[in-house]
């Protein structure tokens, strides 16, 4: 049985589809923070049959809870305080993403114009489809 201890302070993604922790890892860039993450790649689970868990010690602020619903807005997100639990927070699609996704386009403005941010809406909640901002390019979030 693998045992990873508790974080004090930080957060805990559970529920992550397995195989998608180092994608969440990078997205959220979690590289770029000096604060202690342990990944559990395929764990077992009653739910899903096997899951990912990301547990990341840092300031629970930190935490960009958009990026984290556009990868996967069925996660888990348990915030932790003092060793414990203090919040479970429910993941919703954002309306409007900024610079999470890029635009494949070679004839939108993000192609010409570097500094412009990449802006998509969600076109299509059900089906969960995003469409770029300024030239309504698609994009699928279950291809991340």
């Amino acid at each position: 049985m693998l045992n990873v201890g508790k974080i004090e302070e930080g957060f805990v993604l559970d529920h992550i589809k397995a195989g998608k922790s180092m994608s969440i890892y990078h997205h959220l860039q979690l590289d770029k923070l000096d604060c202690p993450v342990a990944i559990i790649k395929n764990a077992r689970s009653n739910k899903m049959g096997k899951k990912d868990i990301l547990k990341v010690e840092c300031d629970i602020n930190t935490l960009d809870l958009d990026v984290l619903a556009v990868i996967d807005h069925n996660i888990t997100v348990n915030v932790i305080k003092n060793g414990e639990i203090v919040t479970k927070k429910a993941l919703s699609l954002p309306k409007e993403i900024k610079n999470v996704i890029h635009c494949k386009n070679p004839r939108c403005i993000t192609s010409i114009e570097q500094g412009l941010p990449h802006i998509f809406v969600l076109a299509d909640e059900k089906k969960e489809v995003y469409r770029c901002k300024y030239c309504e390019e698609k994009f699928d979030r279950r291809s991340l």
